[in-house]
Protein backbone atom coordinates (compact mmCIF):
# COMPACT_ATOMS: atom_id res chain seq x y z
CA UNK A 1 0.00 0.00 0.00
CA UNK A 2 1.45 3.45 -1.07
CA UNK A 3 0.78 6.42 1.38
CA UNK A 4 0.99 9.94 0.34
CA UNK A 5 2.97 12.44 2.86
CA UNK A 6 0.74 15.43 3.76
CA UNK A 7 2.35 18.61 2.85
CA UNK A 8 0.61 20.64 6.11
CA UNK A 9 1.48 16.97 8.65
CA UNK A 10 3.83 18.67 11.63
CA UNK A 11 3.54 19.18 15.44
CA UNK A 12 0.51 20.01 16.90
CA UNK A 13 1.32 22.62 19.26
CA UNK A 14 -1.38 23.38 22.22
CA UNK A 15 -2.10 27.29 23.21
CA UNK A 16 0.25 28.57 25.30
CA UNK A 17 2.08 32.10 26.03
CA UNK A 18 5.87 31.92 25.22
CA UNK A 19 7.65 33.69 27.97
CA UNK A 20 10.44 36.31 28.18
CA UNK A 21 13.30 34.11 29.14
CA UNK A 22 15.51 35.10 32.46
CA UNK A 23 18.60 34.33 30.44
CA UNK A 24 18.91 37.54 28.73
CA UNK A 25 20.21 41.01 30.14
CA UNK A 26 17.35 43.18 32.10
CA UNK A 27 17.61 45.48 29.24
CA UNK A 28 16.90 43.29 26.34
CA UNK A 29 13.76 42.19 28.14
CA UNK A 30 13.20 45.54 28.56
CA UNK A 31 12.87 46.02 24.74
CA UNK A 32 11.14 42.69 24.21
CA UNK A 33 8.24 43.67 26.41
CA UNK A 34 8.20 47.54 25.21
CA UNK A 35 7.02 45.57 22.08
CA UNK A 36 3.85 43.17 23.47
CA UNK A 37 0.73 44.05 24.83
CA UNK A 38 -0.94 43.56 28.17
CA UNK A 39 -2.58 40.61 26.85
CA UNK A 40 0.41 38.99 25.55
CA UNK A 41 -0.60 39.90 21.69
CA UNK A 42 2.31 41.28 19.29
CA UNK A 43 1.80 45.26 18.70
CA UNK A 44 3.75 44.32 14.88
CA UNK A 45 1.14 41.73 14.47
CA UNK A 46 -1.53 44.29 12.76
CA UNK A 47 0.76 45.07 10.47
CA UNK A 48 -0.89 44.61 7.00
CA UNK A 49 0.86 45.44 3.66
CA UNK A 50 -0.86 45.60 0.39
CA UNK A 51 -1.01 43.24 -2.40
CA UNK A 52 2.31 42.92 -4.45
CA UNK A 53 -0.26 44.46 -7.68
CA UNK A 54 -1.12 47.19 -5.64
CA UNK A 55 1.76 49.93 -6.12
CA UNK A 56 -0.44 52.92 -5.06
CA UNK A 57 -0.70 50.94 -1.60
CA UNK A 58 3.05 50.61 -1.46
CA UNK A 59 3.53 54.29 -2.81
CA UNK A 60 1.66 55.58 0.37
CA UNK A 61 2.79 52.76 2.81
CA UNK A 62 6.50 53.93 2.00
CA UNK A 63 5.80 57.40 2.58
CA UNK A 64 4.34 56.36 6.05
CA UNK A 65 7.25 54.60 6.61
CA UNK A 66 9.67 56.61 5.31
CA UNK A 67 7.76 59.40 7.94
CA UNK A 68 7.96 57.01 10.95
CA UNK A 69 12.57 56.33 10.05
CA UNK A 70 12.63 60.18 10.15
CA UNK A 71 11.54 60.14 13.69
CA UNK A 72 13.22 57.37 14.74
CA UNK A 73 16.43 59.28 13.19
CA UNK A 74 15.63 62.30 15.66
CA UNK A 75 17.29 60.25 18.21
CA UNK A 76 20.53 59.98 16.59
CA UNK A 77 20.97 63.56 16.08
CA UNK A 78 24.55 64.71 17.03
CA UNK A 79 25.43 61.30 17.37
CA UNK A 80 26.92 60.70 14.37
CA UNK A 81 30.76 62.14 14.18
CA UNK A 82 31.52 61.44 10.26
CA UNK A 83 31.06 63.85 7.69
CA UNK A 84 28.79 62.60 4.79
CA UNK A 85 28.56 63.32 0.87
CA UNK A 86 26.11 61.84 -1.45
CA UNK A 87 27.05 60.87 -5.10
CA UNK A 88 25.66 59.04 -7.89
CA UNK A 89 27.52 56.32 -9.80
CA UNK A 90 25.42 55.26 -12.53
CA UNK A 91 21.97 54.83 -11.51
CA UNK A 92 23.11 54.09 -7.75
CA UNK A 93 23.03 56.61 -5.28
CA UNK A 94 25.67 56.24 -2.77
CA UNK A 95 26.27 58.03 0.81
CA UNK A 96 30.12 58.34 1.47
CA UNK A 97 30.52 58.80 5.19
CA UNK A 98 34.15 59.54 6.11
CA UNK A 99 35.04 59.24 9.89
CA UNK A 100 36.86 61.83 12.27
CA UNK A 101 39.75 59.18 12.80
CA UNK A 102 40.83 57.05 9.85
CA UNK A 103 41.76 53.53 11.50
CA UNK A 104 42.85 51.76 8.43
CA UNK A 105 44.13 54.05 5.41
CA UNK A 106 42.71 52.49 2.65
CA UNK A 107 39.82 50.53 4.19
CA UNK A 108 36.16 50.75 2.88
CA UNK A 109 33.10 49.46 4.02
CA UNK A 110 30.19 49.17 1.42
CA UNK A 111 26.91 49.13 3.60
CA UNK A 112 23.53 47.97 2.36
CA UNK A 113 20.54 48.79 4.36
CA UNK A 114 17.12 46.98 5.68
CA UNK A 115 13.54 47.58 4.85
CA UNK A 116 12.35 44.42 3.53
CA UNK A 117 13.46 45.29 0.19
CA UNK A 118 11.01 48.53 0.31
CA UNK A 119 12.06 50.65 2.88
CA UNK A 120 15.15 51.85 4.34
CA UNK A 121 16.56 54.14 1.73
CA UNK A 122 17.06 58.02 1.64
CA UNK A 123 18.08 59.99 5.28
CA UNK A 124 18.20 56.63 6.85
CA UNK A 125 20.59 54.93 4.41
CA UNK A 126 22.46 58.34 5.06
CA UNK A 127 22.64 58.29 8.43
CA UNK A 128 23.44 54.68 8.62
CA UNK A 129 26.29 55.10 6.52
CA UNK A 130 27.62 57.60 8.98
CA UNK A 131 26.87 55.41 11.89
CA UNK A 132 29.24 52.41 10.39
CA UNK A 133 31.98 55.05 9.33
CA UNK A 134 32.13 55.62 12.96
CA UNK A 135 32.02 52.45 14.45
CA UNK A 136 34.87 50.84 12.36
CA UNK A 137 36.98 53.82 11.52
CA UNK A 138 36.81 53.77 7.68
CA UNK A 139 35.08 55.20 4.69
CA UNK A 140 31.50 53.62 4.18
CA UNK A 141 29.91 53.56 1.03
CA UNK A 142 25.95 53.81 2.39
CA UNK A 143 24.63 52.14 -1.38
CA UNK A 144 20.48 53.95 -1.28
CA UNK A 145 19.71 51.20 -4.04
CA UNK A 146 16.39 51.76 -6.09
CA UNK A 147 13.76 49.88 -4.62
CA UNK A 148 10.06 49.00 -6.11
CA UNK A 149 7.22 49.94 -6.81
CA UNK A 150 8.66 51.88 -8.74
CA UNK A 151 11.95 50.08 -9.25
CA UNK A 152 12.00 46.34 -8.92
CA UNK A 153 14.27 43.43 -9.50
CA UNK A 154 17.00 43.84 -10.81
CA UNK A 155 17.73 47.54 -10.35
CA UNK A 156 18.81 47.24 -6.72
CA UNK A 157 21.52 44.35 -7.78
CA UNK A 158 22.57 46.34 -10.27
CA UNK A 159 23.12 49.31 -8.25
CA UNK A 160 24.92 47.29 -5.37
CA UNK A 161 26.96 46.59 -8.89
CA UNK A 162 27.85 49.87 -9.40
CA UNK A 163 28.77 51.23 -6.36
CA UNK A 164 30.99 47.97 -5.91
CA UNK A 165 32.91 48.79 -9.17
CA UNK A 166 33.37 52.62 -7.45
CA UNK A 167 34.71 51.43 -4.64
CA UNK A 168 36.98 49.04 -6.54
CA UNK A 169 38.50 52.40 -8.31
CA UNK A 170 39.44 53.65 -5.11
CA UNK A 171 40.12 50.39 -3.02
CA UNK A 172 42.13 47.14 -3.32
CA UNK A 173 39.38 44.41 -2.83
CA UNK A 174 41.70 43.19 0.25
CA UNK A 175 40.79 46.55 1.96
CA UNK A 176 37.07 46.14 0.83
CA UNK A 177 34.69 44.51 3.24
CA UNK A 178 30.61 44.49 2.38
CA UNK A 179 27.87 44.20 5.00
CA UNK A 180 24.14 44.18 4.83
CA UNK A 181 21.28 43.60 6.93
CA UNK A 182 17.87 41.86 6.73
CA UNK A 183 17.00 42.89 3.24
CA UNK A 184 20.32 44.57 2.68
CA UNK A 185 22.34 41.03 3.34
CA UNK A 186 20.36 40.04 0.26
CA UNK A 187 21.25 42.91 -1.81
CA UNK A 188 24.88 42.31 -0.47
CA UNK A 189 25.27 38.50 -1.28
CA UNK A 190 23.29 39.06 -5.22
CA UNK A 191 25.72 41.93 -5.65
CA UNK A 192 28.47 39.49 -5.00
CA UNK A 193 27.40 36.96 -7.26
CA UNK A 194 27.17 39.33 -9.87
CA UNK A 195 30.26 40.82 -9.73
CA UNK A 196 31.84 37.24 -9.74
CA UNK A 197 29.98 36.50 -12.89
CA UNK A 198 30.88 39.65 -14.31
CA UNK A 199 34.64 38.88 -13.37
CA UNK A 200 35.62 41.34 -10.71
CA UNK A 201 37.65 40.81 -7.55
CA UNK A 202 35.62 39.49 -4.44
CA UNK A 203 36.18 41.78 -1.17
CA UNK A 204 37.97 40.93 1.83
CA UNK A 205 35.01 40.02 3.94
CA UNK A 206 31.49 39.74 4.29
CA UNK A 207 28.80 40.42 6.82
CA UNK A 208 24.91 39.31 6.95
CA UNK A 209 22.95 40.27 9.76
CA UNK A 210 19.97 38.16 9.71
CA UNK A 211 20.07 38.19 6.02
CA UNK A 212 17.04 37.77 3.65
CA UNK A 213 18.50 35.39 1.56
CA UNK A 214 15.73 33.14 0.66
CA UNK A 215 12.18 35.04 -0.54
CA UNK A 216 10.62 31.59 -1.16
CA UNK A 217 10.14 31.77 3.10
CA UNK A 218 10.82 27.76 2.98
CA UNK A 219 13.10 27.62 6.25
CA UNK A 220 11.84 25.84 9.61
CA UNK A 221 11.77 29.48 11.72
CA UNK A 222 9.07 30.69 9.27
CA UNK A 223 6.79 28.54 10.78
CA UNK A 224 8.15 28.34 13.90
CA UNK A 225 8.76 31.94 15.26
CA UNK A 226 5.73 33.39 13.71
CA UNK A 227 4.57 36.41 16.08
CA UNK A 228 7.70 34.72 18.41
CA UNK A 229 9.56 37.29 16.36
CA UNK A 230 8.04 40.85 18.46
CA UNK A 231 9.80 43.06 15.74
CA UNK A 232 8.84 40.71 12.08
CA UNK A 233 6.09 38.45 13.93
CA UNK A 234 5.03 37.52 10.24
CA UNK A 235 5.80 36.57 6.57
CA UNK A 236 6.87 39.30 3.73
CA UNK A 237 5.34 37.51 1.22
CA UNK A 238 3.75 40.28 -0.68
CA UNK A 239 6.89 42.83 -0.29
CA UNK A 240 8.68 39.15 -2.12
CA UNK A 241 6.61 39.29 -4.68
CA UNK A 242 6.76 42.96 -5.30
CA UNK A 243 10.45 42.92 -5.66
CA UNK A 244 10.56 40.50 -7.64
CA UNK A 245 8.38 41.36 -10.13
CA UNK A 246 7.58 38.04 -11.71
CA UNK A 247 11.17 36.73 -11.34
CA UNK A 248 11.35 32.83 -9.64
CA UNK A 249 12.15 33.29 -6.29
CA UNK A 250 14.62 30.89 -6.70
CA UNK A 251 16.64 32.28 -9.03
CA UNK A 252 20.06 33.19 -7.41
CA UNK A 253 20.73 36.96 -7.62
CA UNK A 254 16.62 37.04 -6.48
CA UNK A 255 17.26 34.50 -3.34
CA UNK A 256 21.14 34.33 -2.95
CA UNK A 257 20.85 31.47 -0.26
CA UNK A 258 19.96 28.96 -3.69
CA UNK A 259 23.24 30.01 -5.34
CA UNK A 260 26.37 28.23 -5.89
CA UNK A 261 28.64 30.47 -3.39
CA UNK A 262 32.17 29.09 -4.29
CA UNK A 263 34.55 31.69 -3.98
CA UNK A 264 32.84 33.96 -1.48
CA UNK A 265 35.11 35.89 1.25
CA UNK A 266 34.97 34.72 4.88
CA UNK A 267 31.89 35.64 6.01
CA UNK A 268 30.37 36.65 9.79
CA UNK A 269 26.77 35.88 10.14
CA UNK A 270 24.13 36.96 12.77
CA UNK A 271 20.86 35.90 13.99
CA UNK A 272 18.78 35.42 17.60
CA UNK A 273 16.82 32.25 18.75
CA UNK A 274 13.70 34.35 18.69
CA UNK A 275 14.16 36.15 14.65
CA UNK A 276 11.93 35.05 11.91
CA UNK A 277 15.22 34.84 9.56
CA UNK A 278 17.09 32.60 11.81
CA UNK A 279 16.42 29.54 9.03
CA UNK A 280 17.80 32.13 6.40
CA UNK A 281 20.94 32.78 8.41
CA UNK A 282 21.95 28.88 9.66
CA UNK A 283 20.96 27.94 6.12
CA UNK A 284 23.37 30.87 4.74
CA UNK A 285 26.28 29.32 6.56
CA UNK A 286 25.78 25.65 5.56
CA UNK A 287 25.58 26.88 2.37
CA UNK A 288 29.04 29.08 2.60
CA UNK A 289 30.15 26.29 4.53
CA UNK A 290 29.73 23.36 2.02
CA UNK A 291 30.96 26.01 -0.94
CA UNK A 292 34.55 25.77 1.52
CA UNK A 293 34.52 29.43 2.61
CA UNK A 294 35.07 30.33 6.06
CA UNK A 295 32.13 31.16 7.98
CA UNK A 296 31.42 32.35 11.45
CA UNK A 297 27.91 32.02 13.00
CA UNK A 298 26.35 34.02 15.78
CA UNK A 299 23.44 33.38 17.29
CA UNK A 300 22.34 35.54 20.63
CA UNK A 301 19.78 34.38 23.24
CA UNK A 302 16.17 35.74 22.93
CA UNK A 303 17.20 37.88 19.79
CA UNK A 304 14.58 39.15 17.28
CA UNK A 305 14.80 40.39 13.73
CA UNK A 306 17.58 43.48 14.07
CA UNK A 307 18.25 42.62 17.82
CA UNK A 308 16.99 44.32 20.78
CA UNK A 309 17.26 47.80 19.86
CA UNK A 310 20.63 48.61 20.36
CA UNK A 311 20.92 50.13 23.90
CA UNK A 312 21.70 46.12 25.27
CA UNK A 313 24.97 44.59 26.47
CA UNK A 314 24.13 41.93 23.74
CA UNK A 315 23.60 44.42 21.36
CA UNK A 316 27.09 45.85 21.83
CA UNK A 317 28.49 42.12 22.07
CA UNK A 318 26.80 42.14 18.33
CA UNK A 319 28.93 45.03 17.58
CA UNK A 320 31.98 44.52 19.18
CA UNK A 321 31.99 41.25 17.25
CA UNK A 322 31.86 42.14 14.37
CA UNK A 323 34.04 45.10 14.27
CA UNK A 324 36.87 42.27 15.44
CA UNK A 325 35.63 40.26 12.49
CA UNK A 326 36.14 43.38 9.93
CA UNK A 327 39.12 45.05 11.62
CA UNK A 328 40.49 40.81 11.00
CA UNK A 329 40.06 41.13 7.37
CA UNK A 330 41.85 44.34 7.08
CA UNK A 331 44.56 42.97 8.92
CA UNK A 332 45.08 39.89 6.87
Amino acid sequence: MTTTKDSKRGVAIPAHTVPFPSSISVEARTALERLVGEDGSVLNAAFVTPGPDDHEGWLRMKAAVGGQYANALKGLAGRTQSTVETIATGAATVHVATPVALKASNGAYIDFHGGALVFGGGEACRTGAQMQADQHGVLCYGVDYRMPPEHPFPAAVEDGVSAYRHALERHGPENIVVGGRSAGGNIAVATLLKARDEGLPLPAGLVLLSPQVDLTESGDSFATHQLIDVVLPGSLRSSNLLYANGADLTQPYVSPLFADLTGFPPTFLQSGTRDLFLSNTVRMHRALRRAGVPAELHVFEAMPHGGFGGATPEDRELQQEIVRFVEHRWAD
